[in-house]
Protein backbone atom coordinates (compact mmCIF):
# COMPACT_ATOMS: atom_id res chain seq x y z
CA UNK A 1 0.00 0.00 0.00
CA UNK A 2 1.39 3.36 -0.90
CA UNK A 3 0.00 6.79 0.62
CA UNK A 4 -0.23 10.60 -0.62
CA UNK A 5 -0.46 13.10 1.76
CA UNK A 6 -2.03 16.83 1.70
CA UNK A 7 -2.68 18.99 4.33
CA UNK A 8 -3.69 23.04 4.76
CA UNK A 9 -4.47 24.74 7.18
CA UNK A 10 -6.70 28.32 6.87
CA UNK A 11 -7.47 31.03 10.05
CA UNK A 12 -10.99 31.54 8.55
CA UNK A 13 -13.07 34.95 8.23
CA UNK A 14 -13.46 35.86 11.79
CA UNK A 15 -10.05 34.69 13.80
CA UNK A 16 -7.23 37.20 13.77
CA UNK A 17 -4.74 33.98 14.44
CA UNK A 18 -5.00 30.31 13.50
CA UNK A 19 -4.82 28.26 16.57
CA UNK A 20 -5.02 24.90 14.82
CA UNK A 21 -1.59 22.97 13.56
CA UNK A 22 -1.10 20.39 10.72
CA UNK A 23 1.93 18.04 10.11
CA UNK A 24 2.99 15.28 7.68
CA UNK A 25 5.65 13.21 7.37
CA UNK A 26 5.15 11.07 4.05
CA UNK A 27 7.98 9.03 4.68
CA UNK A 28 7.13 7.52 7.97
CA UNK A 29 3.35 7.70 6.43
CA UNK A 30 2.26 9.99 9.71
CA UNK A 31 -0.55 12.45 9.85
CA UNK A 32 -1.19 14.63 12.54
CA UNK A 33 -3.65 17.82 13.33
CA UNK A 34 -4.51 19.61 16.58
CA UNK A 35 -6.52 22.54 17.05
CA UNK A 36 -5.92 24.54 20.28
CA UNK A 37 -7.37 26.61 23.43
CA UNK A 38 -6.61 28.86 25.50
CA UNK A 39 -6.12 32.69 25.96
CA UNK A 40 -4.49 35.02 23.44
CA UNK A 41 -1.93 33.06 21.90
CA UNK A 42 -1.71 29.53 23.68
CA UNK A 43 -3.92 27.44 21.56
CA UNK A 44 -1.50 28.55 19.13
CA UNK A 45 1.17 27.30 21.16
CA UNK A 46 -0.31 23.95 22.45
CA UNK A 47 -1.46 22.69 18.98
CA UNK A 48 2.29 23.48 17.83
CA UNK A 49 4.14 21.63 20.25
CA UNK A 50 1.94 18.63 20.18
CA UNK A 51 2.33 18.38 16.11
CA UNK A 52 5.88 19.39 16.20
CA UNK A 53 6.75 17.15 19.20
CA UNK A 54 5.06 13.76 17.61
CA UNK A 55 5.92 14.84 14.16
CA UNK A 56 9.54 14.71 15.19
CA UNK A 57 9.55 11.46 17.90
CA UNK A 58 7.12 9.05 15.86
CA UNK A 59 9.29 8.95 12.52
CA UNK A 60 12.67 8.41 14.84
CA UNK A 61 10.74 5.62 16.81
CA UNK A 62 9.60 3.36 13.64
CA UNK A 63 13.05 4.09 12.21
CA UNK A 64 14.65 2.20 14.90
CA UNK A 65 11.63 -0.24 14.26
CA UNK A 66 12.75 -1.65 11.29
CA UNK A 67 10.88 -2.07 8.16
CA UNK A 68 8.03 -4.06 9.32
CA UNK A 69 6.88 -3.01 13.02
CA UNK A 70 3.84 -4.68 14.59
CA UNK A 71 0.80 -2.76 14.46
CA UNK A 72 0.46 -3.23 18.63
CA UNK A 73 3.49 -2.09 19.02
CA UNK A 74 3.23 0.57 17.13
CA UNK A 75 -0.02 1.52 18.89
CA UNK A 76 2.31 1.62 22.40
CA UNK A 77 5.15 3.62 20.74
CA UNK A 78 2.07 6.43 19.89
CA UNK A 79 0.53 6.07 23.17
CA UNK A 80 3.56 6.64 24.71
CA UNK A 81 4.90 9.47 22.40
CA UNK A 82 1.60 11.60 23.15
CA UNK A 83 1.52 11.05 27.00
CA UNK A 84 5.14 12.86 26.40
CA UNK A 85 3.59 15.78 24.18
CA UNK A 86 1.03 15.71 26.84
CA UNK A 87 3.14 16.41 29.55
CA UNK A 88 5.42 18.97 27.55
CA UNK A 89 2.10 20.70 26.92
CA UNK A 90 1.17 20.61 30.63
CA UNK A 91 4.50 21.55 31.84
CA UNK A 92 4.80 25.16 29.79
CA UNK A 93 1.20 25.37 30.78
CA UNK A 94 2.13 25.73 34.48
CA UNK A 95 5.48 27.56 33.98
CA UNK A 96 4.46 30.17 31.99
CA UNK A 97 1.87 32.53 33.03
CA UNK A 98 0.84 33.16 29.80
CA UNK A 99 -0.22 30.06 28.61
CA UNK A 100 -2.09 28.91 31.49
CA UNK A 101 -5.05 26.69 31.07
CA UNK A 102 -3.97 25.99 27.07
CA UNK A 103 -4.69 22.52 25.62
CA UNK A 104 -5.18 21.31 22.26
CA UNK A 105 -7.08 18.59 20.32
CA UNK A 106 -5.37 16.28 18.61
CA UNK A 107 -6.19 13.50 15.83
CA UNK A 108 -2.85 11.37 15.16
CA UNK A 109 -2.59 8.50 12.42
CA UNK A 110 0.39 6.31 11.36
CA UNK A 111 0.27 4.33 8.17
CA UNK A 112 2.07 0.89 8.89
CA UNK A 113 1.72 -1.01 5.17
CA UNK A 114 -2.56 -1.82 5.05
CA UNK A 115 -3.29 -0.69 9.10
CA UNK A 116 -4.09 2.68 10.05
CA UNK A 117 -3.28 3.05 14.10
CA UNK A 118 -5.50 6.30 14.38
CA UNK A 119 -5.64 8.34 18.04
CA UNK A 120 -7.50 10.83 18.78
CA UNK A 121 -8.26 13.42 21.73
CA UNK A 122 -11.47 15.83 22.01
CA UNK A 123 -13.71 16.91 18.66
CA UNK A 124 -11.43 16.64 15.85
CA UNK A 125 -12.15 14.40 13.54
CA UNK A 126 -11.15 11.61 10.84
CA UNK A 127 -13.54 10.57 8.25
CA UNK A 128 -12.53 7.42 5.64
CA UNK A 129 -13.94 7.92 1.93
CA UNK A 130 -14.66 3.83 0.83
CA UNK A 131 -16.59 3.32 -1.93
CA UNK A 132 -18.19 6.30 -2.38
CA UNK A 133 -19.13 6.25 1.22
CA UNK A 134 -18.35 8.81 3.92
CA UNK A 135 -17.95 7.53 7.17
CA UNK A 136 -16.85 9.50 10.45
CA UNK A 137 -14.14 6.68 12.20
CA UNK A 138 -13.55 8.64 15.44
CA UNK A 139 -16.63 9.78 17.88
CA UNK A 140 -16.31 13.17 19.54
CA UNK A 141 -14.73 13.55 22.92
CA UNK A 142 -17.39 15.92 23.61
CA UNK A 143 -20.31 17.19 25.66
CA UNK A 144 -22.77 17.36 23.04
CA UNK A 145 -21.68 13.70 22.00
CA UNK A 146 -22.27 12.76 25.75
CA UNK A 147 -25.54 13.92 25.38
CA UNK A 148 -26.21 11.91 22.09
CA UNK A 149 -24.96 8.55 23.20
CA UNK A 150 -27.19 9.09 26.29
CA UNK A 151 -30.65 9.78 25.05
CA UNK A 152 -30.96 13.29 25.96
CA UNK A 153 -30.07 15.19 22.36
CA UNK A 154 -30.85 13.81 18.95
CA UNK A 155 -27.89 14.30 16.28
CA UNK A 156 -30.31 16.85 14.55
CA UNK A 157 -30.46 18.49 17.74
CA UNK A 158 -26.95 18.44 18.56
CA UNK A 159 -25.95 19.42 15.09
CA UNK A 160 -27.47 23.30 16.02
CA UNK A 161 -26.80 23.55 19.85
CA UNK A 162 -24.42 26.55 21.17
CA UNK A 163 -22.92 24.04 23.39
CA UNK A 164 -21.14 22.09 20.44
CA UNK A 165 -17.24 22.98 21.03
CA UNK A 166 -16.98 22.00 24.39
CA UNK A 167 -14.44 19.05 25.03
CA UNK A 168 -14.75 16.38 27.93
CA UNK A 169 -11.16 15.73 27.19
CA UNK A 170 -7.86 18.12 25.57
CA UNK A 171 -4.01 17.19 25.28
CA UNK A 172 -2.13 19.28 28.00
CA UNK A 173 -4.23 19.82 30.58
CA UNK A 174 -4.28 17.03 33.09
CA UNK A 175 -1.46 14.73 33.36
CA UNK A 176 -2.74 11.86 31.72
CA UNK A 177 -3.83 12.21 27.79
CA UNK A 178 -6.54 9.99 27.97
CA UNK A 179 -6.02 9.33 23.96
CA UNK A 180 -8.37 6.66 22.50
CA UNK A 181 -6.55 4.39 19.90
CA UNK A 182 -8.07 2.06 17.13
CA UNK A 183 -6.90 0.06 14.32
CA UNK A 184 -8.21 -0.16 10.93
CA UNK A 185 -7.56 -2.42 8.10
CA UNK A 186 -6.99 0.09 4.92
CA UNK A 187 -8.46 -0.93 1.16
CA UNK A 188 -6.61 0.83 -1.90
CA UNK A 189 -8.86 3.73 -3.20
CA UNK A 190 -9.31 4.86 0.71
CA UNK A 191 -9.43 8.30 1.04
CA UNK A 192 -8.95 9.32 4.88
CA UNK A 193 -10.31 12.99 5.91
CA UNK A 194 -8.70 14.66 9.46
CA UNK A 195 -10.28 17.95 10.07
CA UNK A 196 -11.06 20.43 12.63
CA UNK A 197 -14.40 21.55 13.61
CA UNK A 198 -14.12 24.46 11.75
CA UNK A 199 -14.99 22.26 8.56
CA UNK A 200 -17.62 20.23 10.25
CA UNK A 201 -19.09 23.18 11.81
CA UNK A 202 -19.38 24.97 8.86
CA UNK A 203 -19.82 22.48 6.24
CA UNK A 204 -22.31 19.29 6.41
CA UNK A 205 -21.38 15.34 6.00
CA UNK A 206 -23.36 15.34 3.26
CA UNK A 207 -21.52 18.12 1.47
CA UNK A 208 -18.17 17.12 2.55
CA UNK A 209 -19.15 13.79 0.75
CA UNK A 210 -20.03 15.77 -2.46
CA UNK A 211 -16.29 17.68 -2.56
CA UNK A 212 -13.92 14.76 -1.29
CA UNK A 213 -15.69 12.40 -3.58
CA UNK A 214 -15.42 14.49 -6.83
CA UNK A 215 -12.22 13.54 -9.54
CA UNK A 216 -9.89 16.39 -8.00
CA UNK A 217 -6.28 16.34 -6.89
CA UNK A 218 -6.03 16.38 -2.91
CA UNK A 219 -4.57 20.05 -3.02
CA UNK A 220 -8.18 20.79 -5.15
CA UNK A 221 -10.49 18.96 -2.66
CA UNK A 222 -8.55 20.49 0.34
CA UNK A 223 -8.68 24.35 -1.07
CA UNK A 224 -12.42 23.20 -1.98
CA UNK A 225 -13.24 22.18 1.52
CA UNK A 226 -12.01 25.36 3.50
CA UNK A 227 -13.42 27.48 0.45
CA UNK A 228 -16.68 26.14 1.16
CA UNK A 229 -16.22 26.48 5.65
CA UNK A 230 -15.18 30.18 4.53
CA UNK A 231 -18.19 30.85 2.09
CA UNK A 232 -20.34 29.48 5.28
CA UNK A 233 -19.38 31.92 7.34
CA UNK A 234 -15.78 30.59 8.17
CA UNK A 235 -16.33 31.63 11.92
CA UNK A 236 -13.39 29.32 13.00
CA UNK A 237 -9.69 28.56 11.98
CA UNK A 238 -10.03 25.48 9.18
CA UNK A 239 -7.99 22.58 8.90
CA UNK A 240 -8.18 19.37 6.17
CA UNK A 241 -5.78 16.89 5.92
CA UNK A 242 -6.22 13.94 3.34
CA UNK A 243 -4.63 10.82 3.01
CA UNK A 244 -5.33 8.84 -0.30
CA UNK A 245 -4.59 5.29 -0.17
CA UNK A 246 -3.46 3.25 -3.13
CA UNK A 247 -2.40 -0.50 -4.01
CA UNK A 248 1.49 -0.48 -4.57
CA UNK A 249 2.16 0.09 -8.06
CA UNK A 250 -1.36 1.70 -8.91
CA UNK A 251 -0.64 4.97 -11.13
CA UNK A 252 -2.23 7.91 -10.10
CA UNK A 253 -2.80 11.00 -11.84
Amino acid sequence: MTYEFFARTDKGRVRSNNEDAVAVDSDAQIAILADGMGGYNAGEVASGMATTFIRTEMPRWLAQAGPSPRPTDVRRALETCVENANHAVLGASLSNPDYAGMGTTLVVGVFISSRLILGHIGDSRCYRVRDGVLQQITRDHSWLQEQVDAGLLTPQQAAVSPNRNLVTRALGVEPDALMEVNEFEVAPSDLFLMCSDGLTDMVSDEAIADIVCQSLTLEEKTTLLIDTANAHGGRDNVSVLLVQAAAAGDQRG
